[in-house]
């Protein structure tokens, strides 16, 4: 293969690549469809004892034991405000991985593992004041589905949540 073979091999894979957005794993909060980066997931688990810790805000269910890792669980239904959490077989624990810290999140279950395209994804729309739209990448649309798409590493790092030190970022 000559040298500008070459170039032109790898300009068209990193054109490519320009046009795939990410992978995200979905998962449902009530009726909605969420997706997150899952380069941040590290496992996902069944909904298990929680050890709860006084004083913690609402979102924050306790810690578990992870393999000697101590790892907080913070609930997605209460933080977004979607009602009140019922757990049952089918509610899950992702393991994260943000910023070099450990944590989980629940959700109500987990779906699958989609790709999108960048013109699969929408801007987030303006609302304003009135909701708070700064932890979401934008609305991803496949086939008839559409997800809200969560930074989960603005979300986590956040001032309210407060559960990653906002200078390693």
């Amino acid at each position: 293969m000559s040298l500008q073979q070459t170039v032109t091999s790898i300009d068209s894979v990193s054109s490519s690549a320009n046009q795939v957005l990410n992978e995200f794993l979905t998962f449902r909060l009530g009726n909605e469809e969420y997706g997150i980066d899952i380069l941040k997931v590290q496992e996902i688990r069944g909904y298990d004892a929680i050890t709860q810790i006084a004083n913690s805000p609402e979102f924050i269910k306790g810690v578990v034991n992870l393999r000697g890792i101590i790892v907080p669980i913070i609930d997605m239904r209460i933080k977004f405000k979607l009602g009140v959490a019922e757990y049952d077989q089918f509610t899950v624990v992702i393991i994260l991985n943000v910023s070099g810290r450990v944590m989980g999140i629940v959700v109500d279950g987990v779906s699958d593992v989609i790709n999108l395209d960048i013109d699969q994804v929408r801007a987030t729309p303006d609302f304003g004041s009135v909701i708070d739209t700064k932890y979401i990448m934008g609305l991803g649309t496949a086939d008839e589905r559409m997800l809200i798409l969560v930074d989960i590493e603005k979300l986590m790092t956040s001032e309210d949540m407060g559960l990653v030190d906002q200078t390693l970022n």
